[in-house]
């Protein structure tokens, strides 16, 4: 019998948890001689998020929670339900049904009959998102594609399903700037892609800003390119070749023609421009330096305030009372195996 978990990170997601869990409790039911468990990850909600993800684990053997001590961030949240996973098999998805729970027994069919590590699904459109949105996230897969030598397939989405092989490979990034969608092209394994249509959010609002997604793409072009310092460093040659042809040209001028060099706004606006670029070639310095500074202070990705195993101890014990059916003492065991850490 073989062991699915699946990662959902939550961040103030108290609207949409209980029609999550009620279509997950259908989906699982259809997928036969497999034991599944739901780690749910509270990346420090301000809601009633943790108290649901309470229940559910009291009520639901299934169902796992884990609470971080302030909000870390989704990549950390993934991560965390990486490291906590114990499948054959770890699927991550979202809890406002943008990703379609309709496609997880899909997955596991496809890792347990063919020859794949991974199947990923992408938005085959992106229908119902604001224009702009769009457009900065197509210009944003085409850029790092261009640039990066890890290449990303536009429009996926972390939602995949994976082998235990490729999880334990993606353990071993421990970096503390993560971005996953890099992480798993850069791993390298045999990936299968399921096309969707883009689904709204069953309830709730998205907390994604335009702010943090512009933060979260550079994560992901200085995580895996070192094209825009090779950029700074290319720009500084070529404009210090243009100051040279333009220092030769005013001294022709000044000795055959006696031309005195005049223009102060043209030279002000020179001057300004060149200080502008040094500005920027020093940002882009600046921003892998920061992050390898944070890199070396090696401090953790998350911190963990809660989690549901201490509540499992109890729950074992209903685990020991004796079952008529013929595969019991064999399916006792699978969920034994899932909840071994206490």
């Amino acid at each position: 019998m073989k062991i699915i978990t699946v990662i959902i990170p939550c961040f103030n997601e108290q609207d949409v948890l209980p029609i999550f869990y009620q279509k997950m409790n259908l989906i699982m039911k259809q997928v036969k001689r497999v034991v599944v468990e739901l780690i749910f990850v509270d990346d420090g909600s301000t809601d009633s998020t943790l108290q649901i993800l309470k229940d559910l684990s009291k009520q639901d053997l299934r169902c796992k929670y884990i609470s971080f001590s302030r909000n870390f961030g989704k990549e950390a949240a993934i991560y965390a339900g990486l490291k906590e996973s114990q499948g054959d098999y770890v699927a991550i998805m979202d809890a406002d049904l943008q990703d379609p729970p309709e496609y997880l027994p899909q997955m596991y069919q496809i890792l347990e009959s063919e020859e794949y590590d991974c199947v990923g699904t992408r938005r085959a459109n992106r229908k119902g998102e604001k224009r702009i949105r769009s457009f900065l996230s197509s210009s944003f897969y085409k850029v790092i594609n261009k640039i990066s030598k890890t290449g990303i397939v536009e429009g996926a989405r972390d939602y995949r399903m994976m082998t235990r092989k490729m999880v334990d490979a993606l353990l071993q990034l421990g970096e503390c700037n993560r971005f996953s969608k890099g992480m798993f092209s850069w791993v390298g394994f045999r990936t299968k892609w399921l096309e969707y249509e883009n689904v709204k959010r069953a309830a709730g609002e998205t907390k994604w800003s335009m702010r943090k997604l512009f933060k979260y793409s550079l994560d992901g072009i200085m995580g895996f390119s070192t094209m825009p310092l090779s950029i700074a460093s290319y720009g500084g040659i070529l404009f210090c070749l243009i100051s040279f042809f333009c220092i030769a040209i005013l001294v022709v001028k000044n000795i055959f023609w006696h031309d005195p060099v005049a223009g102060w706004p043209a030279l002000m606006c020179v001057i300004l421009f060149l200080g502008g670029v040094q500005l920027l070639c020093m940002g882009i310095l600046g921003q892998y330096l920061a992050r390898t500074y944070i890199e070396v202070k090696n401090r953790p990705v998350y911190l963990i305030k809660e989690v549901s195993d201490e509540t499992i101890k109890e729950k074992k014990l209903i685990l020991h009372e004796p079952d008529d059916s013929t595969n019991s003492d064999y399916h006792v065991q699978n969920i034994r195996r899932i909840y071994s850490r206490v």
